[in-house]
């Protein structure tokens, strides 16, 4: 069942019409990749869903609800989630404030105690620097924090922009198995933008390429790994 529609986005920086016509579509409990070269309008397509550069035609479609229009903090409590790139955390709070500050919009106590000991379950490392400034945090640690910080919003739909961008490769394969993990044992929907498009198509149950602001191939991710066009772009020609 489709959780998240996209139907022809059309968004503009200023007079730069970055999106002409993208249309994605997320099922309920999967896992769904944009990749593409810099500037093809990944984040642009999870800035528009979020309600940040708002789209100026289409319609963005949530649980059957259209919340094209609604400003981002109302989409944020309707539990779509983005972990931006370049993880954006708070650098002058500590871990355990920037954790507190992805549940600003819950006020179900117990849980959000519940959801932040599920977070040191999966990033062990965050427990240990409870006490230590966001901003002095290891690279990887800051994207363990920023895909925590999301969690802790509760996500039906967990937008993650780029989150292997500048990591060592032992790093990239921590954070790829636990995205993995939060879909399949926490049945967390993602919809995920990745340079690393083998990794990204490796788990993903559907997968659509952007090129220049339009969808040019979509597939299972299965079929993108296997798809000429695909592999010649961008999964190293071979």
């Amino acid at each position: 069942m489709s959780l998240l529609q996209v139907h022809d986005i059309h968004t503009y920086y200023g007079k730069i019409h970055a999106l002409k016509g993208i249309s994605v579509t997320v099922d309920e409990g999967k896992i769904v990749t944009l990749i593409g070269g810099n500037g093809a309008g990944k984040t642009t397509t999870l800035n528009t869903i979020c309600g940040i550069t708002p789209a100026s035609q289409g319609r963005v479609i949530f649980n059957g609800e259209d919340i094209t229009r609604l400003p981002a903090h109302e989409i944020v409590k309707r539990g779509i989630i983005q972990s931006p790139e370049g993880r954006k955390i708070f650098s002058r709070l500590t871990v355990r404030e920037n954790l507190e500050m992805g549940a600003f919009a819950r006020n179900d106590t117990a849980k959000i105690a519940q959801d932040m000991e599920y977070v040191f379950e999966r990033f062990p490392r965050l427990k240990e620097r409870l006490a230590q400034l966001g901003g002095t945090l290891s690279g990887g640690e800051q994207q363990m924090l920023a895909i925590g910080r999301a969690m802790m919003a509760s996500p039906r739909v967990l937008l993650l922009d780029e989150p292997s961008m500048g990591l060592a490769p032992k790093l990239v394969e921590e954070i790829f198995n636990v995205i993995n993990y939060l879909n399949r044992e926490n049945g967390t929907t993602i919809l995920l933008v990745e340079q690393n498009a083998t990794k990204a198509l490796s788990i993903a149950a559907r997968g659509y390429v952007l090129q220049t602001g339009t969808v040019s191939h979509t597939g299972t991710g299965e079929e993108l790994q296997h798809d000429p066009a695909v592999i010649e772009a961008y999964l190293g020609g071979h």
